[in-house]
């Protein structure tokens, strides 16, 4: 390894010791570090910010909860670069290790791939497209929703091509595996492993009897087009992409590119996921 890249969140107040350390470690054994200008300004460390983008780096260390390892996702634009989430919130889906650990495990990282060291968690995601032109990728979800409050939008949603209904709701929601535990779970959907590939369509409070998420697979598409006077919004990850007026067609399939989560040890998502439940062992 001889650069690491940090993406930190800009208001916990540990993310700059946090960043600081990091940077010491990489002092200390001639690795290159930077942040991205914003988040180095953010957090009063200037020496440390670069226009150099995060996808250039051989790790990116991601200092924050699941919205910071989403944008880290977001800003690497599907460089296969590994992520390896520092959780400073509460208990995460995404991130791995506490902040106590932070120099063991980028030593973990350095030490190479085996028993005792680290795997790569690769993650699907999805690549969206307005009227057939790539807008942006999705780990948790690709967002088709209604642009005014108190009104729902007319949907048109097909399948590998045809038409499957008209939905009329607050919107549709075409979730990964990773993100059935966020915005679909919200809306009723299914809890899906993140180690499956599929696409989940989930409907946002319809106006309809048919108010299931379909569960696709991978190699079938979803196509959403906006139909009447009412338009719509397109939100990626929670970050709104484009406004959609009625014709326009969102396309969602997944993408070649994955998220790739450094893991040290076995997979532990079934254990957070019953943490965040609540659930007992009987």
């Amino acid at each position: 390894m001889t650069s690491v890249a940090v993406v930190a969140h800009h208001e916990r107040s540990t993310a700059r010791a946090l960043a600081e350390r990091a940077a010491t470690w990489c002092t200390e054994h001639d690795v290159t570090f930077w942040m991205p200008a914003e988040d180095a300004d953010a957090l009063d460390l200037g020496a440390c910010a670069s226009s150099r983008p995060i996808s250039e780096a051989d790790l990116v260390l991601s200092l924050g909860g699941d919205g910071t390892m989403l944008r880290s996702v977001r800003l690497l634009e599907g460089a296969p670069v590994p992520v390896l989430g520092v959780n400073l919130g509460s208990l995460g889906y995404l991130t791995q290790v506490e902040p106590d650990r932070l120099t063991d495990s980028l030593e973990r990282f350095v030490s190479g791939s085996g028993p005792g060291a680290w795997t790569l968690d690769r993650r699907m995601m999805l690549d969206v497209t307005v009227n057939g032109e790539l807008v942006g990728r999705a780990l948790n979800e690709a967002v088709v929703e209604k642009a005014e409050s108190g009104h729902t939008v007319r949907l048109l949603a097909r399948i590998d091509g045809e038409p499957f209904t008209y939905y009329a709701a607050d919107g549709l929601i075409v979730a990964t595996p990773t993100g059935s535990t966020a915005y679909s779970l919200s809306a009723r959907g299914p809890v899906v492993s993140p180690r499956h590939r599929a696409m989940l369509l989930t409907p946002v409070s319809p106006h309809m009897l048919f108010d299931r998420t379909l569960v696709l697979d991978p190699s079938e598409t979803i196509a959403i087009e906006v139909s009447g006077h009412r338009n719509a919004d397109l939100v990626l990850d929670g970050l709104p992409i484009a406004s959609l007026d009625d014709g326009d067609v969102v396309g969602c399939t997944p993408s070649e590119s994955t998220a790739n989560f450094v893991r040290f040890g076995n997979e532990h998502y079934h254990q957070i996921l019953k943490a965040k439940f609540g659930l007992a062992d009987r």
